[in-house]
């Protein structure tokens, strides 16, 4: 694959991962616009590497304020401990009878594999930008309009259970559908029930942390099983000339994540939250019309 493509596609997901207009259906939209396949092995081993990036990013931009928020004391990181577990495990829960539930109704007579290709098809992610565009939309208007009066509280930046939880089912209904952002959606989420935005925030990407690593390796699995099948129809799958670009566009998706950052927590402080679900709105527009005119 061209150089080019690949700093391009590591911009794209760099930048679309950690602000909230979801990374997958910005980077299915980039791939088709170039002619790429977003189901072949050498896509599913660049855009682990691209996601790895980001998330060394986020732990670069968010290191020194976890260590004062859940690692300063015992009793902080057994409370950030706890609600990680539970919302961890609701994001499982959900995620996984989510996609159970989609296999058996829509897609029962579907193989595993074809199933989660369709997740990247335009039409399908048309309207999942649309839902969490809503969802952006709302939560930044209910943001906005706060009162500003309200007496000040000493636990105002603490997450509770609750919220968490939230952030994790929320989390859950975003895993099975591209185009869904989950650091919109979960941030959105800890917003309406009455979290902080920028605790949602700090909590919403020590989620991503962890879920990550849980998301790569099962994409590589996926991968390795691609490449052992096509090896035993003698038509093997050369992967070794992709790793070293795969690891260049890493590192650019680790620079453009860490400009992301920067501006969501600027959008964030200044109100501005709302406009990332305008443009989710937007953009769902802009897919389906791609959609219709046969990507």
């Amino acid at each position: 694959m061209p150089i080019l493509k690949i700093i391009l596609l590591a911009i794209v997901q760099g930048l679309a991962e950690l602000l909230p207009i979801s990374s997958s259906a910005h980077v299915v939209v980039a791939e088709k616009l170039m002619g790429l396949d977003p189901s072949s092995p050498q896509m599913t081993l660049l855009l682990v590497m691209l996601h790895t990036g980001t998330m060394f990013a986020v732990i670069a931009y968010f290191w020194q304020t976890w260590r004062r928020t859940y690692f300063a004391s015992a009793e902080g990181f057994k409370r950030f401990a706890t609600q990680v577990f539970w919302a961890t495990l609701l994001t499982g829960l959900v995620g996984e009878a989510l996609k159970k539930l989609i296999e058996m109704t829509y897609f029962h007579n579907a193989p595993k594999a074809q199933i989660e290709m369709l997740f990247s098809h335009l039409e399908l992610i048309a309207p999942a930008l649309f839902a969490v565009g809503i969802l952006i939309f709302i939560a930044g208007l209910t943001e906005k309009h706060k009162d500003l009066s309200a007496p000040f509280r000493e636990d105002a930046n603490e997450l509770t259970l609750v919220q968490a939880g939230w952030m994790g089912v929320v989390q859950g209904l975003a895993l099975p559908f591209r185009g869904f952002s989950r650091s919109g959606s979960t941030i959105s989420a800890g917003m309406l029930v009455g979290s902080a935005k920028e605790t949602a925030e700090r909590f919403s990407f020590a989620l991503a942390v962890l879920l990550t690593p849980v998301v790569d390796v099962m994409e590589l699995m996926r991968l390795l099983k691609a490449s052992h099948a096509a090896a035993a129809t003698g038509t093997p799958i050369d992967l070794h000339t992709s790793i070293a670009t795969s690891l260049l566009g890493m590192v650019f998706s680790f620079i453009a994540g860490l400009l992301a950052l920067k501006w969501l927590s600027s959008w964030l402080e200044s109100g501005r939250w709302h406009w990332f679900g305008v443009y989710c709105l937007v953009a769902s527009v802009v897919v389906f019309a791609l959609h219709a005119n046969g990507f």
